[in-house]
């Protein structure tokens, strides 16, 4: 074997060599490429190749370097959902988003969730044990339909307004449904209205009546001093007529000044203070109403964070009512609830509150007593809302009637 022989058997060698070292270094190259795309498919990025070894390190620092990139564009997504999430949270407006076709929910924020009352939402056909029409109403909800619907939660009856759009998410339709709750907007505006009528109304009483009042008095006056000189019948008749006048008028202003309470509730001067402390004195100042209190408290402890005299006055506010109602007994009851509200139950065995009154009873001027003022309930109702929280009858019957304090 002479020497070119020998040359051409070691350069094939070698080139042998080099296609087989390829070849493995290209299957082991095709195999990482593969292993990083099945991992970056099931959104897996907890992997690193080693950049120890000469061969391929560059290669294997390339691929670091991809995953790496798409491991910081995740974090990013991550971290723009929590800041999406969190803005809905503090907004108002439950907001629901399902598969169209699973009904699979996909997102739920925390005010959905205390509307509906639910801890958790995994699934639209959940609705269905809390309310039928609810659930049909998320279901039929659309950017042209929208909807309406009613369910009783713990505390009382409560109205929602649906509207809806349509997606594609991933690949899948998904519906993304709003919802706010109408009863408490229906309190708000009815609340505004009424307070514009009546400042309205005080306004023009206390412009037309105020100058007959000092008027009356005035002539009162003279016609007085015009006595003691000749006491004619004409005399004693005109004072009569103006004593009448006088009398009627503040009696007017009288009335006039106590519909203003209604705009003139101070702002609350709220501290911490325990349920069971101010039932001590709601029930020292109710004694006077002749019946039997009762107070139970079903959570321990319950702290409240409002204006103690204003709180005092609601109940006892409804106390009284319940008195005049004939009532022999008033339970209440304070609990901390599962979205930790106070919840404050006054229930009395008084005479019903009559279908037709039970949606006029919190309107300013509305009362079925004939010696009531009818700013009693919507006075308590407004130092409630100033509160941040509601007032509401739950029911009357003839098992009792039952009024709601919620604080949120």
């Amino acid at each position: 074997m002479n020497t070119l022989q020998v040359i051409l058997i070691a350069c094939s060698s070698a080139a042998i060599a080099f296609v087989i070292a390829a070849l493995y270094f290209t299957r082991r190259t095709q195999k990482k490429v593969g292993y990083m795309l099945d991992a970056l498919e099931d959104k897996e990025t907890n992997f690193r190749f080693k950049e120890v070894k000469v061969i391929g390190k560059r290669f294997n620092k390339t691929l670091n370097r991809i995953r790496t990139i798409f491991d910081r564009e995740a974090e990013e997504i991550k971290e723009q959902e929590r800041y999406y999430g969190q803005m809905l949270d503090h907004v108002l407006t439950g907001t629901i988003a399902y598969e169209t076709h699973t009904e699979r929910v996909v997102y739920s924020n925390r005010q959905a969730l205390a509307l509906l009352g639910f801890s958790s939402l995994s699934n639209l056909r959940q609705l269905q044990m809390h309310s039928k029409e609810v659930y049909a109403a998320f279901r039929n909800v659309s950017e042209e339909n929208a909807q309406k619907a009613r369910f009783y939660s713990d505390h009382s009856t409560c109205r929602i307004s649906l509207l809806a759009t349509e997606t594609t998410l991933a690949g899948k339709q998904v519906k993304i449904v709003t919802f706010n709750d109408l009863g408490e907007e229906m309190e708000e505006n009815e609340t505004a209205s009424w307070t514009r009528l009546i400042r309205v109304l005080t306004h023009e009483i206390m412009n037309t009546v105020s100058p007959i009042a000092s008027l009356s008095e005035t002539l009162q006056g003279y016609v007085e001093q015009s006595e003691t000189k000749n006491g004619t019948a004409m005399h004693v008749d005109l004072k009569t007529g103006l004593e009448t006048i006088s009398a009627s008028s503040r009696g007017l202003i009288r009335f006039v000044d106590s519909y203003r309470n209604v705009l003139r509730v101070a702002t609350p001067v709220r501290k911490a203070l325990y349920v069971r402390d101010v039932m001590e004195n709601v029930i020292k100042l109710s004694a006077a109403f002749g019946l039997e209190l009762c107070f139970v408290e079903k959570s321990d402890d319950v702290l409240l964070y409002a204006d103690e005299g204003q709180i005092t006055q609601i109940l006892i506010n409804l106390v009284k009512n319940a008195a005049q109602a004939k009532a022999s007994r008033v339970d209440i009851s304070a609990e901390i609830d599962r979205y930790d509200a106070v919840v404050i139950t006054v229930a009395n065995d008084g005479v019903p509150i009559s279908e037709a009154s039970r949606e006029e009873i919190f309107v300013p001027f509305f009362t079925t007593k004939q010696e009531g003022s009818g700013i009693g309930l919507s006075l308590s109702r407004q130092i409630m809302r100033l509160h941040g929280g509601s007032l509401t009858l739950q029911r009357s019957d003839e098992k009792g009637t039952v009024f709601v304090l919620v604080f949120k």
